[in-house]
């Protein structure tokens, strides 16, 4: 799993978004392309279209919620609930290792934590990256406990 964390930090210093980079590291796993995952999860960058909304890299985890959890029925609400749940867990363990879901939020508390020989620029970045690792990360131990729940 750890190859996988360090591939989406490395995608998210290569360019890509917050959220692209989070889905692509492990889209492959739902039979889908990086190039596939960069379209899905495009917009959700810089907290939803550069709106400092949700977290862009929560927001990647939320994307493959969808993909192993999300109901396809007509009607389905228990499979809805079922997904809505992982989401609000995802959301949780986001915000007690981050400080905050909000892009807005967390660009605050960076700020806020900013070494004074750091520029804004720089300081954002490093915070991004940090959000980009946190969210694989939790994504990646969801996957484990999944699979040691089905054995």
């Amino acid at each position: 799993m750890e190859g996988r964390i360090q591939r989406a930090v490395e995608l998210f210093k290569e360019g890509y978004n917050c959220s692209q980079s989070v889905c692509a590291a492990f889209v492959d796993i739902y039979g889908y392309t990086e190039e596939d995952a960069f379209r899905m999860s495009a917009s959700f960058g810089g907290g939803i279209g550069k709106m400092r909304m949700t977290c862009g890299a929560a927001c990647g985890m939320f994307v493959l919620a969808g993909l192993a959890t999300g109901s396809v029925k007509r009607g389905d609400s228990v499979g809805k609930e079922i997904n809505y749940k992982v989401v609000q867990q995802l959301a949780d363990e986001f915000v007690c290792r981050n400080g905050a879901l909000t892009c807005f939020d967390l660009l605050a508390l960076a700020k806020k934590n900013r070494d004074e020989s750091e520029n804004k620029e720089s300081s954002d970045k490093k915070s991004c990256v940090k959000t980009v690792e946190s969210a694989a990360r939790i994504w990646g131990e969801y996957i484990d406990t999944q699979k040691k729940g089905n054995k």
